[in-house]
């Protein structure tokens, strides 16, 4: 028996999920934004139209961690690409390959859709990651600047 299983989230899985997004918010110093719930996610991510995916991971049997990902589209490219946009591992169990086990389980699912690119984002105080995806091949895309639109903008612009 290995260690380690990942494994393709299903719909009983949302409370695990729940407890994963609430644990990265708060290593990100941001939770007080999660505003998710079970309901909002069961509808998310296993309703009509899934918004992501999302592969969990154990460690002898016990929940070690999570990734979340979606499509994406490269008019540059003219194909979809893959969004990482959570990958997440409990503090105790890190340095035991589980995040890059998560990481490499969503790229290959990249290039078995044959995606162009694998793209995330990570905090810029956060050093332990960015050395990590540095480890990896990983390149910070420096010239860019990401800008988000909130609810109150949306509505506005939509009119």
């Amino acid at each position: 028996m290995s260690a380690l299983l990942i494994r393709e989230a299903s719909q009983s899985d949302v409370p695990l999920i729940l407890e994963f997004i609430r644990k990265i918010a708060d290593y990100e110093k941001l939770s007080h934004a999660v505003v998710a719930s079970e309901d909002t996610l069961r509808k998310s991510l296993f309703g009509e139209r899934p918004a992501a995916e999302v592969l969990l991971a154990y460690w002898y049997e016990k929940p070690a961690g999570y990734a979340v990902f979606f499509h994406n589209f490269s008019t540059f490219l003219g194909r979809a690409g893959m969004y990482l946009e959570d990958l997440f591992v409990e503090p105790e169990l890190r340095g035991k390959g589980i995040g890059k086990a998560l990481l490499s389980c969503v790229a290959r699912i990249t290039k078995e859709r044959e995606c162009g690119r694998l793209e995330w984002s990570v905090l810029d105080w956060n050093k332990p990651s960015i050395d990590f995806y540095l480890s990896l091949g990983a390149k910070p895309m420096d010239e860019w600047t990401t800008f988000r639109m909130e609810q109150d903008a949306i509505t506005k612009l939509a009119g």
